[in-house]
């Protein structure tokens, strides 16, 4: 049970809480660096390095949060003239590529990263090891293609009930029909059984 809350959790929070620590992390670095620099007359080196490597982690995993609330740029003049299910027709086509072009992108993040690890290269200031910071395309790139698989799922299943709605219109308007013939039906026996009257029809 803690593991499916879990799941939910990170499922609906993941993106924003690692954002809003970035930037609580990068207030507080720069808010150290002016003080230090100001008052104190230095500033540490490590301060704008570890900030600047922050930032990058955060503009990443903004572009999973964007996908996941669907907040991206867009035109959607086109696709307000469609009906509900018009529009939902539309996004899965539109998610359809959006996740090609990530799962494109995947295999050369992955080289990027791997790069830094084969290099051994680290930050001038702070010694990180920079496949911590590329690694940020392609954790970004991950959680983008499992947001948009999210997405293409919500969009099938508007399109989904439109259908079953449809079909259980289409069965009660059947049931309808049949019962409204039936009562025809059954009231035309009736009147034509008072017209002959019981002697004529037994």
């Amino acid at each position: 049970m803690r593991m499916k809350k879990t799941v939910i959790w990170l499922d609906n929070y993941l993106e924003e809480f690692f954002m809003v620590i970035s930037l609580i992390l990068m207030t507080v670095i720069m808010g150290i660096q002016v003080f230090s620099r100001y008052v104190l007359g230095s500033a540490p080196s490590w301060s704008e390095e570890i900030t600047r490597y922050l930032f990058v982690w955060s503009g990443f995993l903004s572009v999973s949060y964007c996908t996941k609330k669907c907040i991206s740029i867009k035109i959607e003049q086109f696709v307000s003239i469609f009906p509900r299910r018009g529009k939902a027709l539309f996004k899965l086509v539109n998610h359809t590529f959006e996740l090609m072009v990530f799962l494109y992108l995947i295999p050369f993040a992955f080289k990027y990263m791997m790069s830094a690890v084969e290099s051994g290269q680290v930050s001038p200031a702070c010694h990180i090891p920079m496949y911590y910071v590329q690694a940020a395309p392609l954790v970004s790139f991950i959680l983008v293609a499992i947001r948009i698989i999210q997405r293409w799922f919500a969009e099938l299943k508007v399109v989904r009930e439109k259908d079953e709605k449809e079909k259980k219109h289409a069965g009660s308007s059947s049931i309808y029909l049949i019962c409204n013939l039936s009562d025809h039906c059954h009231s035309g026996i009736d009147r034509a059984y008072d017209r002959i009257g019981p002697s004529r029809c037994f």
